[in-house]
Order: C-alpha cells, then structure tokens, then sequence
C-alpha cells in the first residue's frame, strides 16, 4: 500500500523540526520513506488530501469495553476496531468485560490475534482475579507471556486487601501492572450516584467520595508496603487528585487515570434522571470536575480515556436505580477534549502512554512504521447518535458540542478513512 499524504500539518511537540509544519509525507508498504515541503504526485501512490489536515502520532485509549466475546449484542470486535480506527485511535487497552473474563492465556491470545490484521490493535487486559471474583489470582505470568498489558478485574474493588499485597508483590517478578478500581463496597452500599446536593433533591441513594478516597488511601499504603507497579482507574474526586500527589511525591510507583466523563460533566446532569448519565465512578460536583482538569494539566493524573463502554437499550433505558453503569465514548473523545483543553495538550495526552505500558513507539520520522491520525481540529459540530456507528447507543455526549473532526488513521501497513 502506497500512500502520498498532501499538505498536513505535524503535531508533534517531541519534534520541535516538524511541529506545526506543513509537509507532504510518502507512505510505501507502511512506512514513511520521505517527508518533505512537496512530494511530486505519480500514478503509483493513493493520494489523500483533506481540508484543513493535521496528523500526529497515533492515539491511544487505555480504557475500553466492547462486548465480544459474550455480549456481541452490545459491540462486536470487528465494529469496534473499526469505530476506534474512525475515532483516530490506533492503540486500545481492551479491558476484561468479557463473558467468560480473560483470566488465562488462551483467552489474552484470542483478544490479541483478533487486531492481527486490522490498522488498531488490540492491547487486552486480563482479569486480576479468577474469573474476576475478588478470589484467587489468575494466570497473571501466563497471561503476560501471551500479551497482557496488565491485570485488572473491569470495575470491581479488589475488596480483599491481602489479594492486592500478594499481586503486587507476584507482578514485580515480570514487570506487571496491578490495576485496581477505586472504590470501597461498604461505604458505595447500595448508592448509583454521586452523594450530594443533587441525588438528595433527585431522591436517589449517593456514593459519598468517601468510598472512592478511602480505597485509594488502602491501596497506597499496601504499594508503599510492597513495591511494584500500581494503577488507579478513572478518579473523580478533588481529594484523590492530592492522594496520588503525595504518593507520587513519596517516589511510589503509581499512575491514574480520568474518564472524560468526569472532565466534562457534573452530577447537575442527572436532573432528568437519564440513566445516559449513569456511570461508575459516578459524576461529581463542580470543584472536583475543576480539581481533575488542573490535576491532568499538572501531570497528577497520567491518562484520560474515553471510558468507552457500549451497553444495550434493555440494559440502559430501564428504572435509574436498575440501569447498567456506562457510556459509549470513543466517537466524541477527541473533538469533546480538544474543545476543554485545546490542540497541543489534547495530542499530548492522546499519544502519551506506549513507553509506560511497553508498546512500541513510532515517531513521524522517515524510515519509521507510519502510525498516523489524521484530523481536522478547527471545525466545529455537535455529537448526535445518528453519527455513531457504535452498535450501541448509551452515550451522554449526543447533543454536546465538540471542536475537531477525525479523518482516520494509517497504521501497521492498513488504512481506515473517511
């Protein structure tokens, strides 16, 4: 495959010689064998042109649900492989939302060799947990040996404080990631939003910060016990911003992330009681919305992801205290945070994390593998769910503005675009 990309401007702020420069650049067989002011056009090469083009490296979403296998009905690989790849991700960290859980080998092989041939790849996560009941330690060892990025049981507490001790302590003998969600049962108990001003008018059972805050505490001391590798998904309140600080600060190895849920809405949207505004952890209150945006900018919080998690009309559109937890995300990821944040720090957090989970990087150089996204980020619109090709329809975006259009992505010797 022979591609003669025309006029795009670099983003690429490790690269101070081609950042915000307008280049041509000649793609042969996947990789980038010239990049210059002007390439002449031949009959060999497909040329692509695209109003206003930009491209950076590209992107990589450590946070995403499909379905497959066991809940095809919500997004089956294929779809959203494609999805992604229109969504100008070129890397995902498929999480363990699966029926049955990858907690063996087998299971890691099967989500890897699914991307083999398509331009995103799929980086799985396998379960920390025996079938990610909170039990047992799975095959971590094995399942690192068939490609796990980490190990994480998908948005269940790892209740069982010694289980973390032991996978910390086992994880540090092949370099592996523990990944645990914030969130201590006994304080949620049966809660489904944020506790505050809101879910007390709305007479709805809150989940105080209090759960989110006291589990982080627990697990920093039992990392400050063991040593290895820590990783905190999704935090939402201002108090865990300063935990991960200070734990930081201490020299202990922990990153985090933030769903852009949290970055963009408040627990004020609830007021219709749209269970679209149903997530996990819950939407908070405007001080901790501002207290995640200025943790992300101070480098605090690693990653923000697009928390993508495709749910079905019978699992969503039901009473609110029974509606699943989630919101498809991946679609308005990118023109949503490059609306918050603006260009530079939007590709910034976009490309971060390949040298963190140990996935090979590839800068826009000549003689490189391309791995490009390729965007507009000046025009504006609005997301709506006719413009989704999720197979599902659970998103709180639909209807929000956003700034930014992707025109795809060029990646291991494939192509998805517009």
């Amino acid at each position: 495959m022979n591609i003669l990309i025309k006029s795009a401007t670099i983003v690429d702020q490790n690269n101070s010689k081609l950042h915000f420069k307008k280049r041509d650049l000649l793609i042969k067989n996947g990789i980038i064998v010239k990049i210059a002011a002007e390439i002449k056009e031949t009959t060999k090469e497909k040329v692509i042109r695209y109003t206003n083009l930009h491209i950076s490296k590209g992107w990589i979403d450590t946070g995403v649900s499909f379905g497959e296998p066991g809940f095809e009905e919500r997004e089956t690989l294929g779809n959203g492989l494609e999805l992604a790849g229109k969504s100008g991700f070129t890397d995902i960290l498929l999480n363990a939302d699966t029926l049955p859980v990858p907690d063996n080998s087998g299971a890691i092989s099967y989500l890897k060799n699914s991307s083999h041939s398509t331009a995103t790849k799929i980086h799985p996560l396998g379960a920390l947990s025996v079938k990610s009941k909170g039990e047992d330690l799975a095959e971590l060892y094995d399942m690192s040996n068939a490609g796990a990025l980490g190990f994480y049981d998908y948005k269940k507490p790892i209740t069982n404080a010694n289980l973390l001790k032991i996978a910390l302590q086992y994880a540090q003998g092949f370099n592996a990631k523990v990944f645990s969600f914030p969130q201590d049962n006994s304080i949620k108990g049966k809660g489904v939003v944020n506790e505050g001003i809101v879910s007390t008018r709305l007479g709805l059972k809150g989940i105080p910060n209090l759960a989110e805050e006291l589990q982080i505490v627990r697990d920093l001391f039992i990392l400050e016990y063991t040593g290895g590798q820590l990783f905190i998904p999704t935090i939402s309140s201002a108090k865990s911003v300063q935990l991960i600080a200070d734990a930081k600060k201490k020299g202990l190895d922990v990153r985090c992330s933030v769903s852009i849920n949290n970055l963009l809405f408040t627990d004020e949207a609830l007021e219709n009681f749209d269970s679209s505004f149903k997530v996990l952890p819950p939407l908070r209150t405007l001080s901790d919305n501002k207290a995640l945006i200025k943790g992300l900018k101070d480098g605090i919080i690693d990653f923000v992801t697009s928390d993508h998690k495709p749910l079905t009309i019978e699992e969503k559109r039901t009473e609110f205290d029974n509606a699943d937890y989630g919101s498809i995300g991946l679609e308005s990821f990118f023109g949503s945070l490059n609306r918050l944040l603006g260009l530079e720090t939007t590709i910034q957090l976009l490309t971060k994390g390949r040298e963190y989970f140990g996935i090979k990087e590839n800068p826009i150089e000549q003689d490189t593998a391309a791995n490009l996204c390729l965007f507009d980020p000046k025009s504006e619109g609005a997301f709506n769910s006719e413009d989704s090709i999720s197979s599902s329809k659970n998103s709180m975006s639909f209807g929000a503005k956003t700034q930014g259009t992707i025109y795809g992505i060029i990646a291991n010797n494939k192509s998805v675009l517009s």
